[in-house]
C-alpha cells in the first residue's frame, strides 16, 4: 500500500508559474511509474504527466514544454512544474500511482492506478 498527498498548487495570472508536490509514503519500496492528472467540474479525470522508474517523462501534446514532472525516489516525492499557464490549465489536480506494469504514459487510463492524492486545486485567471 501507498499514500499519496498532494501540495502546493494555488491561484496565479495567464503566464505565471506554480509547482506542485507530492509525497509518497506507506511501501516506498515499490516504485511504480507515477502520473499526474487533472480534471475538471463534469470532466474526466486526464492524465498530463507520466516519469517511469528510469527517469524517462512523458507529457500529453496540451503540456508539453511548459510542464515539468520528476520524482526524487530517495526524498519519495513526486513533483510537478508548471510555467506558462494558461487559463484552461485550472482544474484539480492529482498524483497517482500505477501499481501494474502496463507501459507508463499520459494515455493509461485513471481506473489503472491504484493509489491516489486527495488533489489539489490550481486556478489561473486571465
Amino acid at each position: 500500500q501507498m499514500q499519496l498527498m498532494e501540495s502546493g498548487g494555488g491561484s496565479v495570472e495567464s503566464g505565471g508559474s506554480l509547482g506542485l508536490s507530492c509525497a509518497v509514503s506507506g511501501n516506498t519500496d515499490i516504485r511504480p511509474c507515477m502520473a499526474w492528472f487533472r480534471q475538471t467540474p463534469g470532466k474526466q479525470r486526464e492524465g498530463i504527466a507520466t516519469i517511469d522508474t528510469d527517469g524517462t517523462t512523458r507529457y500529453d501534446d496540451s503540456v508539453k514544454g511548459r510542464f515539468t514532472i520528476s520524482r526524487d525516489d530517495v526524498k519519495h516525492t513526486l513533483a510537478l512544474q508548471m510555467a506558462s499557464l494558461k487559463p484552461e490549465d485550472t482544474a484539480m489536480y492529482y498524483c497517482a500511482a500505477l501499481a501494474l506494469r502496463v507501459g507508463c504514459n499520459p494515455k493509461i487510463p485513471a481506473p489503472d492506478f491504484a493509489y491516489w492524492g486527495q488533489g489539489a486545486q490550481v486556478t489561473v485567471s486571465s
